[in-house]
């Protein structure tokens, strides 16, 4: 539809409260640090996304850049392979890569929201899939033994069929003992997922992998650090329990590099940091061509409908970052997402809450 344009654009910072802060093996995020998008067409139709900076510190920085861009993208078709080039040629001597990427990644979105709503087609629809379930897991983190247990029986209550949860305590028998508590609780059926986030040795991964082995988890997530490919090759070399790898990925090659150094069983890619809608159906190609199952990180709203039109889908995370901001925060039924019926992605700000939350 290349009579569709882009008119204005406006980004705004929003520092949302969480139910249960996110305590890792690296810190705590306390709340969610948002940077809420909008892509303005002369066809009266608002393109939406959000990004999320992980610190209130990256707010302004991502914000500003964005409302910068306004004489860039003003006047442009809402075309986002033309978008996303142009935008890469204008950051190539800068780095098209951190705040950078989560800029163009917004823009990427918002294009893509607004494209297929001028279609009067649901994200999905446009991208040649249909609306399906879309299999999740509750993302949960170092809740201790009084609230994770509360959370995990929960999830299973609302028909959950797996579950995560962040360990890389102080010791092993930490780690231990709060996958054992989880599984008591969830028993043999719901499948178990720890994530490390990049806590670990290589050498210390490998120990206590191999002591959490009797509980038989899905995955083992980001055991060491992330870029460490050859140590990731090394902890998959020496355990059974499958290694999922791919959040903090900043592009295509980076995972294909991952891919080809043998460090992952599983492909989680963040929505934001691969490229936005683009860049996801790059690394779900990626994944196909080595028959990898494929996950999505966070961004739940997006992610459902990039799910239904990858083909080694693996699992949705819910954890429902944005929720406070928006409308209708994505439905779950029976354990997975539900694309909305609505045109585009189906975002809908709650401008309310956002009133309270603005930065």
């Amino acid at each position: 539809m290349s009579d569709l344009l882009i008119t204005s654009v406006r980004a705004r910072a929003v520092n949302v409260p969480l139910t249960y802060p996110v305590r890792t093996a690296v810190g705590v995020v306390e709340t969610s640090p948002l940077v809420l998008f909008d892509l303005e067409t002369n066809q009266n139709v608002t393109g939406r996304s959000y990004v999320f900076t992980y610190t209130p510190l990256g707010l302004k920085p991502v914000r500003e850049l964005l409302n910068s861009l306004q004489p860039v993208l003003s006047r442009q078709a809402v075309a986002p392979y033309d978008l996303e080039r142009m935008l890469q040629h204008r950051f190539r001597l800068l780095g098209n890569t951190g705040v950078v990427k989560i800029a163009c990644a917004a823009i990427d979105m918002a294009a893509w929201d607004a494209l297929a709503q001028a279609h009067e087609m649901p994200l999905v629809e446009m991208l040649g899939g249909t609306r399906k379930p879309i299999p999740a897991y509750d993302s949960h983190s170092m809740d201790g033994p009084k609230i994770g247990p509360q959370r995990a029986e929960r999830a299973v209550k609302e028909g959950l069929r797996a579950i995560k949860i962040k360990i890389g305590h102080a010791t092993l028998q930490e780690d231990v003992a709060s996958v054992a508590l989880i599984r008591k609780v969830i028993g043999d059926d719901i499948d178990l997922m720890v994530d490390i986030n990049q806590g670990l040795s290589v050498a210390e991964a490998i120990r206590r992998g191999r002591a959490l082995e009797e509980f038989k988890l899905a995955w083992i997530e980001e055991p060491t650090l992330q870029e460490n490919y050859a140590g990731f090759a090394q902890i998959r070399q020496a355990l059974t329990t499958p290694i999922q790898l791919g959040e903090n990925w900043f592009s295509v090659d980076e995972m294909h590099k991952a891919i080809v150094a043998g460090a992952a069983d599983l492909v989680m890619p963040d929505a934001m940091k691969i490229g936005g809608v683009s860049g996801w159906l790059r690394a779900s190609a990626l994944a196909e061509i080595y028959q990898i199952p494929m996950s999505a990180h966070i961004f739940e709203e997006y992610s459902a409908h990039l799910m239904a039109v990858t083909p080694t889908a693996h699992w949705l995370e819910k954890m429902g970052l944005a929720d406070p901001i928006l409308k209708e925060p994505l439905a779950y039924l029976n354990g997975a997402a539900i694309i909305p019926e609505r045109a585009g992605v189906g975002i809908a700000w709650n401008e309310e809450a956002i009133e309270r939350f603005l930065i």
